[in-house]
């Protein structure tokens, strides 16, 4: 059987990704940029910068993207971050950090998904209220035992340190961010991801499967849109919960 779509589909999906971190990165790194120049002396600089390098972020790219946030490359559009926060169902608080260069493409379409998984957005301050700011580290628990993670971390300024069923997460404020993930790769530990994200002070609880269904596409749906760059919420869905949430969208996911 001819396979050439198939295979076409799936190079177009992993191209598709890895535009859209190097898209990412360059916007991130933008945002910085637009505080200051040398990455030496701007700290949030230097982070964007070294993040994006451990992504394979060509060097042009970096380059471009900083010309781009200190108006050097006159010609390009202003990256601009935007916050966006409402209820999902259940009540659970949501928020979604966009970079957009565009802010009438991106409130079109980040307000058609809020409507067609919850309700319309809602105004400043309405969920912002329950979350802090932090970074957060992953590790692979499958590699690195959780008591080996948790006594390096408290020989850092970390936060915090959470154990779930597929990774460790660690929380950092933003000052500290960089000191805990050197002292971690100095310690020869390989991290998963780390990201700037909002931590939720206060958790919900979703037991019922529709609600967990409509929070899980929404956010999906959210990371799929090219200018999103984080989703955060504040519900607990149980494992059982999750895998069962899990196996219907993939049954009724349809593929070529």
């Amino acid at each position: 059987m001819w396979r050439g779509p198939v295979v076409q589909a799936r190079k177009n999906a992993v191209n598709a990704v890895k535009w859209k971190i190097f898209s990412l990165h360059a916007k991130l790194i933008s945002i910085e940029a637009q505080k200051w120049w040398d990455p030496d002396s701007n700290p949030s600089l230097y982070a964007a910068v070294y993040k994006a390098k451990k992504d394979w972020v060509p060097n042009e790219n970096i380059d471009r993207a900083i010309k781009k946030g200190t108006w050097e490359d006159k010609s390009a559009a202003q990256i601009v971050e935007i916050v966006y926060e409402w209820y999902a169902p259940g009540w659970v608080a949501v928020m979604v950090s966009v970079l957009t260069d565009n802010k009438n493409r991106t409130v079109s379409n980040i307000r058609h998904i809020f409507t067609k998984y919850s309700w319309n957005m809602w105004e400043s301050w309405a969920v912002s209220w329950m979350f802090h700011r932090k970074w957060v580290i992953f590790i692979d628990p499958t590699i690195y035992p959780f008591e080996k993670i948790e006594e390096l971390v408290y020989e850092t300024n970390a936060e915090d340190i959470i154990s779930e069923e597929s990774y460790i997460k660690i929380i950092t404020s933003v000052e500290d961010f960089n000191e805990v993930e050197k002292y971690l790769e100095s310690k020869w530990i390989e991290i998963m991801e780390a990201k700037l994200d909002f931590v939720a002070d206060t958790e919900v609880e979703i037991t019922e499967f529709d609600k967990a269904l409509k929070i899980k596409k929404m956010i999906e749906a959210f990371h799929e849109d090219e200018d999103v760059n984080t989703v955060s919420s504040n519900e607990i869905i149980s494992d059982e919960l999750d895998r069962e949430v899990d196996e219907f969208i993939e049954k009724n996911t349809f593929r070529t």
